[in-house]
């Protein structure tokens, strides 16, 4: 593995402190007023001294900024994940939101591939996302057949 790509992946999650937490609301309220267009955004860096730097920032990085302020208002630990990024079975149970040994069964299933190093699994990230993608059509599908059922049977909530 890279050394950028070992920095990106070791790196724990950012927890904010409650200075960061009032920072990040005021932060998020502004630059939100900015976020209805997918558009490049220019953003002015103010340093201490009379020098500024304008940068501009592509419209996806401006919205997964947008996610991480908005996140750090909210008090929760943040973290960036390369989409390439292999993963221990507990950081992609940590990420599904799901037991160890539940994760372990699903890989066991072949549901999400995986590749062995010595006796430990890793879990491509990309991989985790699409099976999550997956779970949640599915689930989105069975709603709304449960729905068009309920609605032919006349049964109301």
């Amino acid at each position: 593995m890279a050394r950028s790509q070992e920095i990106l992946t070791s790196r724990a999650p950012l927890l904010p402190t409650e200075r960061d937490i009032e920072v990040a609301k005021i932060s998020s309220r502004k630059l939100s007023a900015f976020a209805g267009k997918s558009e490049d955004r220019e953003i002015q860096i103010l340093p201490q001294g009379p020098q500024k730097e304008t940068i501009t920032l592509p419209a996806p990085v401006f919205r997964m900024l947008m996610d991480i302020l908005t996140q750090m208002s909210m008090g929760n630990a943040v973290a960036i994940i390369p989409h390439h990024a292999e993963l221990t079975t507990q950081q992609a149970a940590d990420f599904l939101q799901v037991s160890r040994p539940y994760l372990v069964g699903v890989l066991d299933k072949k549901e999400i591939p995986f590749r062995k190093v010595g006796t430990h699994r890793r879990v491509l990230f990309q991989d985790l996302v699409e099976y999550q993608t997956k779970k949640s059509d599915s689930r989105k599908k069975a709603l709304d057949e449960l729905t068009q059922m309920s609605q032919q049977l006349g049964m109301e909530y």
